[in-house]
């Protein structure tokens, strides 16, 4: 620790960090310009020394407190908990007029932590943490209060306050429980994480910036097909809303979905499963050759459906020479693996170019061929028309899908929804509503200022305010703003000059 006279005659309190000789940086604490001022920013000093910091000799004694000398009664990070608040102010959250809720969501962007540990993270911050009877009361509210309604309503009142919305984007995944035993919900199911225990199934409906609009729990053992209109319909539901694209990958690729889209007013943009490709490729290769230029697209009707329920689809298929080296390189690794299966060096199981006559093994080249031909493209399926929406627009509508991916990752990641430690559906379904609020703070801050969540967190954490007794008087000393933080605080609303 030490003090500097500045250029402007004031006296500046600084903690320097050191390795040996090497300094590794310096903590501004502040500036005084009378002895009261020095002797409250010294206090402040010292309180951060406390905390694990080396400390510079200046010619105190620094056990013992003299007669007078003013204490630090608390510290708080005031200028992260109000910009935390201002954004779930701003996304008009306040409508709960939940606290306990408030602080369960941001307490869970500052650390994911279960419940309980969530009152050490908030008494870290500063702020007054509810008791643990409050958030076990807090949680059946969440339902019965129906914010998940509200929040979603919310949400939808942000993306549109600047004008329409064109397409929203959805897909699913998994979080798992380290339980045992099934349950009704929680159930063994297609992993997205490649694992064996029970799960829930979560869907995900967003923007095309990736802010989340919906959010819904289905059983672990849930087919991905079976998942998109229960949240389609809700929305629907919800917000009154048509003609607005769809933008979904292959899981959710069948005949009943896409009528039911259509019926209910919706256009989509859907990924075409790749088992259709070599007979719709084929087509097109007779009829104009095989060579595509990279980039190019080309399209062809898809009859989809039987009966009544049959609709020709118009289906983009579209080409990438990197694609086309990754699909090569699996297909590699898959013949090589079925000639050892066929050699007898490996035991027989389900493969794809695998062929069986009676007792004897054999690798299916027709198969392997049109596979290679394959190799490349990728198709999209769509009732979009292609005067309003031609095939590259359709590919480039499409790849905007990665944004649900990352805010799954965000939500798995930053906002640990799992490990989830609860059990009973009502506490799961709770836990997951306050994950979705943390998602659309947690998104509203990358957005607005161009930094992850760990980046806003590093920059404005360490910013704590300071309440000093004087033994006459209380005073707050607020933190230096550095630039850097200033302009973070700038970008959020409802956050000027500090």
């Amino acid at each position: 620790m030490r003090k500097v006279k500045t250029a402007s005659g004031a006296t500046a309190v600084q903690i320097v960090h050191k390795r040996g000789k090497q300094r590794l940086g310096i903590d501004h604490i502040g500036s005084a310009h009378d002895q009261g001022e020095l002797e409250l920013l010294l206090q402040v000093a010292r309180e951060r020394l406390v905390q694990g910091q080396d400390e510079l000799e200046l010619g105190w004694e620094p056990t013992g407190r003299p007669p007078g000398q003013a204490v630090v009664e608390s510290t708080a990070s005031a200028v992260l908990w109000d910009a935390l608040s201002s954004v779930y102010d701003g996304l008009g959250f306040d409508v709960l007029g939940d606290e306990c809720f408030r602080q369960l969501v941001l307490a869970r962007i500052v650390e994911p932590t279960s419940k309980l540990d969530s009152i050490r993270v908030l008494d870290g911050l500063g702020v007054a943490a509810p008791s643990l009877s409050t958030i076990k009361r807090t949680l059946p509210r969440i339902n019965k209060g129906d914010y998940r309604d509200l929040l979603a309503r919310a949400c939808w009142d942000h993306v549109t306050a600047k004008g329409g919305v064109a397409l929203v984007m959805y897909d699913v995944t998994t979080l798992y429980f380290e339980a045992e035993n099934e349950d009704a919900l929680r159930r063994v199911g297609m992993s997205k994480e490649r694992r064996v225990d029970p799960q829930i199934t979560v869907g995900l409906l967003v923007d095309p910036t990736g802010f989340p609009l919906e959010v819904h729990m289905f059983e672990g053992n849930k087919a991905e097909t079976t998942t998109l209109l229960p949240v389609i319909e809700a929305f629907q539901a919800r917000h009154q809303v048509r003609d607005l694209v769809v933008v979904a990958d292959a899981g959710m690729l069948s005949a009943a979905n896409l009528n039911a889209l259509e019926d209910a007013g919706f256009s989509f943009i859907v990924a075409a499963r790749q088992s259709k490709a070599p007979a719709e490729l084929q087509g097109h290769f007779e009829a104009h050759g095989n060579y595509l230029a990279d980039g190019a697209t080309f399209e062809v009707t898809r009859p989809m459906g039987v009966g009544k329920d049959r609709r020709d689809r118009r289906v983009v298929w579209h080409y990438l020479s990197a694609r086309a080296r990754r699909d090569q390189q699996t297909l590699n690794k898959q013949i090589e693996r079925a000639e050892t299966i066929a050699d007898g060096k490996a035991p027989i199981g389900k493969h794809r170019f695998v062929t069986l006559e009676g007792a004897t093994k054999g690798v299916d080249w027709t198969l392997v061929e049109r596979a290679r031909a394959a190799a490349g493209f990728k198709g999209y399926v769509t009732n979009l028309d292609p005067d309003l929406l031609d095939g590259p627009a359709v590919v480039a509508t499409y790849r905007d899908l990665w944004n649900v991916e990352a805010s799954f990752r965000m939500a798995k990641s930053d906002l640990a929804a799992r490990p989830i430690y609860h059990y009973k559906r009502e506490s799961i379904d709770a836990h997951l509503t306050v994950v979705f609020a943390a998602l659309a703070i947690a998104r509203t801050i990358q957005a607005r200022t161009g930094l992850s969540i760990k980046k806003f967190l590093h920059a404005l954490r360490p910013l704590t305010s300071a309440v000093i007794n004087t033994g006459t008087q209380t005073l707050t000393i607020p933190p230096a703003i550095s630039p850097e933080a200033q302009q973070i605080l700038d970008a959020l609303p409802g956050q000027g000059v500090h």
